[in-house]
């Protein structure tokens, strides 16, 4: 789909416009095999990057943008680095806020990969080799799905349907200790704490699917200390988790990695998705 195709989006801050910039050229002319709807929102939609052989897994990313912004197009670079290595690829977009808080966006992002899940067999992946993965409030996204057990029967695919997550930059709690400046606004009007306890990961720990964590060496520091937290988390409920600093990167530029085949991120990614595949 063309960005100029999608309704408004609220105003990109100068940074946020330079990693717009960014990722589509780094994308330019990389088309997905397939992209289709998953509801009637514009923003409700998937690309799709076939890999050769037969029967790949699947690593499907989700965007960041603060929650209030982004394009799957923005993660379409990424799908070279994986489909030429056999793993085929999926970009999930998701509704925005503020028009749409928590949980419309998170329940988007299930959807978007419930729809890839049970068109395995049209798109041709294994469904039992899942990866799940998003970069920023796509890694959050992404993390909250993989601990959380009250998603999948509304969903209608199975509990394990994660086979392991792979958050960049991800946001892991929104409680008192989060070390954010502010309440993000796509978590809706103020309230008792209730939604921020839903929303972090951190606080959410049921299952424990296998995790690579991954953040800048100068990402944002509350970020960094958040993935310190998850990690330590995760191993605590008995997880399967790694965490790798890319030295050097801040936040944007650890998205980038993304889509560096021969970069800090991908070798190692790849590498993984075939151990725990």
């Amino acid at each position: 789909m063309r960005i100029e195709d999608y309704p408004p989006q609220e105003p990109l801050s100068e940074l946020g416009r330079e990693y717009h910039d960014e990722c589509l050229l780094r994308g330019e002319g990389i088309e997905p095999d397939l992209e289709f709807a998953y509801g009637d929102n514009a923003y409700q939609s998937v690309s799709f990057f076939r890999a050769a052989g037969d029967s790949p897994p699947l690593f499907a990313f989700i965007h960041g943008g603060g929650w209030t912004g982004g394009y799957k197009e923005w993660m379409h670079f990424m799908a070279p680095g994986f489909t030429e290595a056999g793993i085929s690829f999926a970009s999930i977009g998701y509704r925005l806020a503020p028009e749409h808080c928590f949980p419309e966006g998170y329940v988007d992002a299930q959807s978007g990969a419930a729809a890839l899940y049970n068109k395995a067999a049209e798109l041709g992946f294994d469904r039992t080799r899942f990866f799940l993965g998003g970069h920023s409030a796509g890694g959050h996204y992404s993390a909250l799905m993989a601990v959380n057990d009250n998603w999948q029967d509304n969903q209608g695919v199975p509990q394990d349907m994660i086979r392991g997550c792979l958050p960049i930059s991800g946001v892991y709690d929104f409680g008192p200790r989060s070390g954010l400046s502010m309440r993000p606004r796509f978590l809706g009007p103020e309230g008792d704490g209730a939604v921020e306890e839903s929303a972090s990961p951190l606080a959410r720990i049921v299952r424990t699917p296998p995790f690579l964590l991954a953040h800048g060496s100068v990402d944002f520091p509350h970020l960094m200390t958040q993935a310190e937290r998850m990690e330590e988390a995760l191993r605590k409920a008995g997880g399967d988790v790694e965490r790798i600093v890319l030295e050097g990167r801040n936040h944007f530029s650890a998205s980038y990695a993304g889509g560096e085949r021969e970069g800090p991120w991908v070798p190692h990614a790849l590498e993984w998705i075939g151990r725990h595949s």
